[in-house]
């Protein structure tokens, strides 16, 4: 059953935005992409604008409307600015496609070529929770920029990036109820299993908590956790992104990285803001997830987070909301050896997500 949808990685992440060239810049220049390609007005596309951000085997693809009757205006409308469109890579877009929609899955886009003098690309797409669309891709017949259409841009202000090197995960918020759904959705229409499976007892606070299964294809490269509400006194995280986004959607995307201290120490620099994390975390920290490879005072400045499993350690922060509406956020990982999601950090991320819910007026009475 794994292999009757093979994936090879994530191709890219398409979020849809308002402005399309401003939001270019701002993750060129805090979270270190450069700007590779770009197809608008000057490319004769009469419709959108979209610009492709690339940093180590990441690739962002950002796109706005031209008009406020296109998809994407109403989408960024609605939602506001966020990740549209799930693309992962696979070696034949038409088998994907018809293997997913006779197992449930509702198609979005048939299976299309589009080609220009640098040979064909195939894509199809199926919908997902919310808005989300999961596109299939085959670049294998493709040696372009990116796609037809598009044109090498080559802008950039830093050629290094900040050291982002991979797609970790790529985690949604559904509404209650929702999860166990939507788990079984990407079981039986995609081959996943389920990887791991958070309870409310695991991730709560005095005020809220929530739920989560960890989804994963059958090589292990594509994690896609699933997150929804669970009862308690307050509004938690998940209710507080499901109201502002209209509904379900990616809550964020975390990235890897082979030095965290690096990347977040240059992304800070360039005014990216993080969750910030209480001094007394680090109190006797070794104490609690053993000896590692990293000065606990750095981290304390910087507020990363650790945590240890059998196979080893992980280090990891999460950033303030990127747009007005507190939905999308991302997260900076950096594995050594560890492969789960900082399980021993989840109360404290709980507790700095709630301070600031608290900061914006949202850690209200509950209403589930």
């Amino acid at each position: 059953m794994s292999d009757f949808c093979p994936i090879k990685r994530f191709d890219h992440l398409e979020f849809y935005v308002g402005n399309a060239r401003q939001a270019a810049l701002y993750y060129s220049k805090c979270f270190g992409f450069t700007i590779a390609a770009y197809r608008g007005l000057e490319t004769n596309s009469r419709a959108t604008a979209s610009y492709v951000l690339e940093q180590g085997e990441i690739r962002f693809v950002l796109s706005t409307g031209l008009t406020p009757d296109h998809p994407i205006s109403k989408s960024v409308l609605k939602h506001g600015d966020g990740v549209a469109i799930i693309a992962l890579e696979v070696p034949d877009v038409v088998r994907a496609y018809q293997e997913t929609t006779k197992r449930g899955a509702v198609g979005a886009i048939a299976p299309t070529e589009a080609r220009d003098e640098y040979g064909v690309l195939r894509y199809s797409a199926i919908h997902a929770y919310g808005d989300t669309l999961i596109e299939f891709v085959d670049r294998s017949h493709y040696a372009g920029v990116f796609a037809p259409g598009f044109e090498p841009r080559n802008l950039h202000t830093n050629r290094k990036g900040v050291g982002l090197k991979t797609i970790d995960h790529v985690v949604a918020n559904v509404e209650l109820g929702a999860m166990d759904r939507w788990a079984r959705f990407f079981a039986e229409t995609m081959g996943f299993n389920l990887l791991i499976h958070f309870d409310d007892r695991t991730i709560s606070t005095e005020y809220s908590a929530l739920m989560s299964k960890v989804m994963q294809d059958s090589t292990g490269a594509i994690k896609l956790p699933i997150n929804e509400p669970a009862l308690g006194k307050r509004k938690s995280q998940i209710e507080e992104y499901l109201e502002y986004n209209s509904g379900a959607g990616i809550q964020h995307v975390a990235c890897t990285t082979d030095d965290i201290i690096e990347t977040v120490t240059q992304m800070r620099a360039a005014g990216v803001e993080f969750l910030p994390t209480p001094k007394t975390y680090y109190e006797n920290l070794e104490e609690r997830v053993g000896k590692i490879d990293r000065s606990i005072d750095k981290l304390a400045e910087l507020g990363i987070l650790v945590d240890r499993e059998e196979n080893g350690y992980l280090l990891q922060i999460f950033t303030q909301p990127v747009q007005d509406r507190p939905t999308l956020f991302f997260e900076v990982i950096e594995r050594q050896g560890a492969q789960g999601f900082g399980e021993g950090n989840f109360k404290a991320l709980f507790i700095a997500i709630e301070r600031e819910q608290s900061l914006r007026g949202n850690l209200a009475i509950a209403t589930v």
